[in-house]
């Protein structure tokens, strides 16, 4: 039975009670996959390759990790942040290596590594268009040390901006963390975040995922088990 192991950061995380209604999109992978399949969603929230690593959570990972499992790899919204050191990465230089890291750690124990670019915050351009940029230069840099390493890739940020672009800038809100005051105990005076997902976006997000792991031509391994 081979399990699937999640890194990553808020967007993936199992969130805990005073959070809710936000969720991360690993939460609903598990609907996507057979009865054969385990889930383990090691993502964080907070968290980028480097603090990642550097608090030992792929090394908790690796103390699990089995010869057929697989290994997604999702971070970029965190390595933006230069104003923290401990997070802050270089999408030229460090990022880079360190998704090199996390890829090396799954093959030489046999198993399957799986580079997803980072999802696409909820950000239009003045034209009405989904922000290119809105997480950076981290997709592209996922992107080319994807065909660097002959990773499989899962163009998450580009599939997550054609779902918002097909929503539209009104009814993509329905996605994220958007509630009024007063409508959640535990967001009492409301909340504008267009980075974390409600339920109805996580399971929107999850559904991109488990479709772009049933086109991927790298993880036929993979496909037996998946419900798409």
């Amino acid at each position: 039975m081979p399990t699937i192991y999640i890194a990553g950061d808020s967007t993936a995380a199992r969130k805990a009670a005073s959070e809710s209604p936000m969720t991360g999109w690993g939460e609903f992978l598990h609907g996507h996959v057979g009865p054969d399949v385990r889930i383990e969603n090691r993502a964080v929230n907070g968290r980028s390759t480097r603090s990642f690593l550097a608090e030992g959570r792929l090394a908790e990972i690796e103390q699990d990790f089995q010869a057929g499992d697989f290994l997604l790899i999702q971070f970029g919204h965190n390595d933006q942040k230069l104003e923290d050191p401990a997070r802050y990465t270089d999408p030229d230089t460090d990022y880079r290596e360190n998704l090199k890291v996390f890829i090396d750690s799954a093959r030489s124990r046999g198993g399957f590594p799986l580079l997803l670019t980072s999802v696409s915050r909820r950000r239009f351009t003045a034209e009405g268009d989904p922000d290119p940029e809105a997480v950076g230069a981290y997709p592209q840099a996922m992107r080319e040390v994807a065909a660097e390493t002959a990773t499989p890739l899962l163009d998450i940020f580009a599939s997550s901006q054609q779902l918002y672009r097909s929503l539209g800038i009104e009814g993509s809100q329905q996605l994220f963390m958007h509630l009024p005051p007063g409508s959640h105990p535990n967001y009492p005076d409301g909340i504008t975040d267009d980075t974390h997902f409600s339920q109805v976006g996580a399971q929107r997000i999850a559904s991109l995922v488990a479709e772009a792991m049933e086109q991927s031509a790298g993880l036929s391994a993979l496909h037996p088990y998946l419900r798409v």
